[in-house]
C-alpha cells in the first residue's frame, strides 16, 4: 500500500474510497500490534494525507487526529515521528479545523515535551504550533505551557528547517499579543537576547525566508509596544530589510509579504513613514507591482504566466497596503504617491476590481489621501474619484462601507470640489440608511458625513437632510450607547441650528423634540465632551430670533444653563456663558426683558463673576 499510494493521487483516492483508512486506524491503536506495523500504518496514513484536500477531508472525517494524538503516547520515537509526521500535513491543510489540536488539555503540555526527543520533533511540532496558533486563546494557551522556553533554544538548532519552524513560531506568538512581545524582549538564548537573534537572521546573507520572517517577528513585537518605534533594530535593520524585500529581485510572493509587514510596521508612525519614504526609492518601486500579469505576448511560458495571474491581485493588494501606510500622515508623502506614474488612474480602477481584497486595499489607499487638503482640491477633482466611491458604497460588505463611507466624509468636507456632484448625486438617502447600521463604525461615518454635509450648507440642503433622517431617527441616534455616534450626531445639530433663519426654521418645526434631547443629554450621565457639545447647540439656539423664546419660556432650561455656568469644569463654564450672552445680547429687541427675567430668576446671587463676565 505504501509504495502503491506515494506520488499517485488516484491510488490514495481509490484506497481511501476502498475504506482503508478505518483498517489502518484500526491496526494504529491496537496495542497488540507490533511497533514496526503500528509505524507502517502511520506511515501509509502519512502518506494519503499528502493528496488532496479532499483526501484530508476524509481522513479527519474518520477521527484520524484523536488516533494520531494518542499515538503520541507510546515510548518509541520512530512511531512518535511517523504520527507527527502524519499530523503535521493534515495540520498544515487549510481544511483542517485547528481547534482540534486544542480540544484536549492534555495535548499541548504533551507536545512541549516531546519537542527535546529529536530533530524530527522539533520540526513538526514547532510547524504545528505555527500552522494551528490562529487567536489570541490559542497563543494563550501555549504562551502558559511554556512555548518561549522550549522553543527559544531551537532558534539556534544546527538544523535550518528547526530555526525556521521556530521562527515562524515566535511570529505568530507575537502577533498583536502584548503579553508574548514583551516577554520575548527579556528572553536570552545562548547569552544573546532573542531580538538580536532576530536581526542576524535579517543579514542578507540568510535564506529570504529567514530574513522575512525574522523582521516579521521584531515588526510585531514593536506594534504591540515591546520595542520603540526609534530604537535601531527597528529602524536600522527590519525596516530596510522589509523595503529590500518589495524589490524586482524578490520573487512575487516576498514582495507581497514584504509590502504588507511594511505597512503594518510603519502605519501608526511618521517616522518611520518618512524614512521609508526615501529608502530605496521604495515609492516609485511600488508603482512595478501594478505590471503584472505582463502582456501575454512578451510570456511565451505558459506556468510563468498562471503564476503572474495566480498573485496580480495579491500584487495590487499589498501596493495598496502599503501607500495608504505611507501616505497616512506626512503632506509630501502623499504629493509624491499621487505623482507617482498613473496612481489615481490605478487607484480608480482597484475600487471596481472583481477582488474583494483589493478594492478594500484601494479605498484605504484612497482614504488615506483624502486626508491631504491638497489633494482634495487637486487629483481627487481631476480624477472624479467620487463616482466610483459612490458606486462602491451602493453593494459592499460592511468592511469596505466602512473605510468607503470613511472617505467620503473627507470628500465632503467644505472645502472639497467633490462635495456639489455629490449632493447633487443624491447621497443624503444613502448616509441616512447608514445610520442605521448595526455597525457602530457605519453609524459614526454616516452621521459624520452628514454633519460636514451640513457645515455652511443652504437651507434646502438642511431641509433635505432633517426630512431624510426623520426627527425619530435622529433622536434615536442622540441616545445612542457610542459617544462617538452621540458627538457626531450632536455635531450634526449644531451645523444645522446655524445661522438665524435656519435655525429659526427648524426650530420651528422641531424645536419641542430637539429641546427634550437636549434636556435629556444634560441630565443624563455623559461625558463633559458631550455635555460642552450640547450646551453649544443651547448657544445656537440663543442665537435665533424667536428661537431662543424656547429656552427663555423653559425655566428648567434655564436652570440648567445657570448650574453648568457654575460647574467646576470651564468648558463648562464658557459653554452656558455663551449660551447666556446670546439670550441677552444688547442690541437685540426684547434684551431687556430677557435681562430682567433672569436677574429675577437670581442668578448673579450663585453665579456671580460667570454671569457679570456675560453682561460685559
Amino acid at each position: 500500500m505504501k509504495n502503491a499510494v506515494i506520488g499517485n493521487n488516484r491510488q490514495k483516492a481509490n484506497l481511501i474510497v476502498l475504506g482503508a483508512v478505518p483498517r489502518l486506524l484500526y491496526l494504529l491503536q491496537q496495542s497488540s500490534s507490533s511497533l514496526e506495523l503500528r509505524t507502517e500504518c502511520a506511515v501509509v496514513l502519512g502518506s494519503l494525507s499528502m493528496g488532496t484536500e479532499n483526501n484530508i477531508k476524509s481522513l479527519v472525517d474518520c477521527h484520524i487526529i484523536p488516533a494520531l494524538l494518542q499515538g503520541l503516547l507510546c515510548s518509541d520515537l520512530i512511531f512518535i515521528e511517523a504520527c507527527l509526521r502524519c499530523l503535521r500535513t493534515i495540520f498544515i491543510s487549510p481544511v483542517t479545523p485547528v481547534q482540534l489540536l486544542y480540544t484536549d488539555p492534555t495535548v499541548i503540555p504533551h507536545l512541549m515535551s516531546l519537542l527535546s526527543r529529536s530533530q524530527h520533533t522539533q520540526e513538526y511540532i514547532t510547524q504545528i504550533f505555527a500552522h494551528c496558533c490562529k487567536t489570541p486563546e490559542h497563543q494563550t494557551v501555549l504562551f502558559n505551557h511554556g512555548a518561549i522556553q522550549n522553543i527559544a533554544p531551537l532558534l539556534i538548532s544546527p538544523s535550518y528547517k528547526v530555526r525556521m519552524q521556530a521562527l515562524k513560531c515566535f511570529s505568530v506568538l507575537a502577533y498583536e499579543n502584548a503579553q508574548v512581545s514583551m516577554t520575548l524582549v527579556n528572553v536570552l538564548v545562548d547569552g544573546e537576547q532573542l531580538s538580536q537573534v532576530f536581526v542576524r537572521m535579517m543579514q542578507r546573507d540568510k535564506p529570504i525566508e529567514m530574513q522575512l520572517t525574522a523582521a516579521k517577528c521584531l515588526t510585531y513585537m514593536c506594534r504591540a509596544g515591546a520595542i520603540r518605534t526609534d530604537d535601531n533594530c527597528i529602524v536600522l535593520k527590519t525596516l530596510p530589510c522589509l523595503v529590500r524585500m518589495c524589490s524586482k529581485e524578490r520573487l512575487l510572493e516576498e514582495r507581497v509579504e514584504g509590502a504588507e509587514t511594511l505597512a503594518y510596521l510603519m502605519e501608526p508612525d511618521i517616522e518611520l513613514q518618512r524614512i521609508a519614504s526615501v529608502t530605496d526609492h521604495l515609492v516609485s518601486m511600488l508603482a512595478d507591482y501594478f505590471k503584472y500579469p505582463s502582456s501575454v505576448s512578451a510570456i511565451t511560458d505558459i506556468k510563468r504566466l498562471d503564476h503572474d495571474l495566480k498573485h496580480a491581485h495579491e500584487l495590487r493588494q499589498a501596493a495598496f497596503k502599503l501607500y495608504a501606510s505611507l501616505g497616512s500622515n506626512d503632506e509630501d508623502i502623499r504629493k509624491k504617491i499621487t505623482e507617482t506614474e498613473n496612481m489615481m488612474d490605478r487607484i480608480v480602477s482597484g475600487l471596481s476590481e472583481s477582488s474583494i481584497k483589493v478594492r478594500l486595499a484601494a479605498v484605504r489607499c484612497l482614504h488615506s489621501l483624502s486626508r491631504s487638503v491638497q489633494q482634495l482640491r487637486t487629483s481627487f477633482h481631476d480624477h472624479a474619484v467620487w463616482k466610483p466611491l459612490m458606486k462602491l458604497l451602493q453593494n459592499a460588505p460592511d468592511e469596505v462601507l466602512v473605510m468607503a463611507s470613511s472617505t467620503l466624509c473627507n470628500l465632503l468636507l467644505e472645502f472639497s470640489p467633490s462635495k456639489e456632484p455629490i449632493l447633487e448625486s443624491g447621497v443624503i438617502e444613502l448616509l441616512c440608511s447608514l445610520t442605521q447600521s448595526d455597525s457602530p463604525a457605519l453609524r459614526v461615518n454616516g452621521i459624520w458625513a452628514l454633519m460636514n454635509m451640513a457645515f455652511q450648507a443652504d437651507q434646502k440642503v438642511k431641509v433635505e437632510i432633517v426630512q431624510a433622517l426623520g426627527t425619530e431617527q435622529l433622536f434615536r441616534l442622540l441616545s445612542d450607547p457610542d459617544t462617538n455616534v452621540l458627538m457626531k450626531t450632536l455635531g450634526l445639530l449644531r451645523n444645522l441650528l446655524s445661522t438665524r433663519p435656519h435655525i429659526d426654521q427648524i426650530m420651528s418645526s422641531h424645536g419641542k423634540q430637539i429641546m427634550q434631547a437636549v434636556t435629556l443629554i444634560l441630565e443624563g450621565e455623559h461625558s463633559i465632551e458631550v455635555k460642552e457639545q450640547t450646551l453649544c447647540i443651547l448657544a445656537n439656539i440663543a442665537d435665533g430670533n424667536t428661537a431662543k423664546e424656547l429656552i427663555m419660556t423653559n425655566d428648567d432650561m434655564l436652570q440648567k444653563i445657570k448650574y453648568y455656568m457654575g460647574h467646576s469644569n470651564v468648558k463648562l463654564q464658557l459653554a452656558a456663558t455663551f449660551c447666556i450672552s446670546n439670550l441677552i445680547w444688547n442690541e437685540e429687541d426684547g434684551s431687556q426683558e430677557r435681562q430682567d427675567k433672569l436677574r429675577e430668576m437670581d442668578w448673579h446671587s450663585s453665579v456671580g463673576s460667570c454671569f457679570i463676565l456675560c453682561l460685559v
